[in-house]
């Protein structure tokens, strides 16, 4: 019988407990948002909005890399249409209880569906508490790498939803003094506001549809999750 020495037996341990450490869930990629209400506004365009509006939203992920519950899911993307009770993130009144519809990437797996399902619920927290129904369409992103202020991001989820955004521009500063009014409604590494040239929700079990074009209503941001 051959036993272990005292040095390698400490090594053994250290390198059992170093891969007992790692991250059960990680992943990073890159995120878009659009609402139905301004999210980078003055209070007096908000206050105009804040119970009428804003309570519809279109969410995104693409994983650039990451595994979730042991399950890789490089490559893939997942896409959330939710519809609050009220303007969603409004100090002053709760916008639950919130539905919402969950697109998952067709090209998944049965197993890499569950994980995507799991990651979004994980970074959207309650929002994502009621899903109502689970589709799978082909999703589709595309940003302009080229030149990271530019903001342009192209999202689309079969015919569901679609998010197409740009850079906020001088003329879009109307009351200048405009500022993030909202944060983003999931947990990010970065985020940027941006406008939403298109924001669009064409899908059963929300009772509600909508069109939300040239608003400043987006945010365009990437995430770095680990647990």
């Amino acid at each position: 019988m051959k036993y272990l020495s005292g040095i390698t037996l400490v090594s053994f341990l250290a390198a059992s407990l170093s891969g007992a450490a790692l991250p059960k869930n990680q992943a990073y990629g890159e995120y878009v948002e659009a609402r139905t209400a301004d999210v980078y506004t003055g209070p007096c365009f908000a206050n105009g909005e804040v119970g009428f509006g804003g309570d519809m939203a279109v969410l995104g992920w693409k994983v650039q890399k990451g595994n979730w519950q042991g399950v890789t899911l490089d490559g893939l993307s997942v896409v959330a249409a939710i519809r609050a009770s009220h303007t969603l993130g409004d100090p002053t009144r709760t916008a639950y209880p919130v539905k919402s519809i969950l697109i998952v990437d067709e090209r998944a797996g049965l197993e890499q569906r569950q994980a995507l399902k799991s990651f979004a619920q994980r970074l959207a927290g309650d929002l994502l508490q009621d899903i109502v129904r689970v589709e799978y369409r082909p999703i589709d992103f595309k940003f302009d790498n080229d030149n990271v202020h530019s903001m342009k991001a192209l999202v689309t989820a079969g015919e569901l939803a679609r998010i197409q955004t740009r850079a906020i521009g001088e003329g879009d500063h109307i009351c200048h003094n405009e500022d993030v009014y909202y944060s983003p409604l999931t947990k990010l590494d970065h985020a940027m506001p941006a406008v939403a040239s298109a924001h669009t929700f064409r899908g059963t079990g929300l009772n509600a549809n909508w069109s939300s074009p040239d608003k400043r209503s987006a945010f365009v941001g990437t995430f770095n999750f680990q647990e």
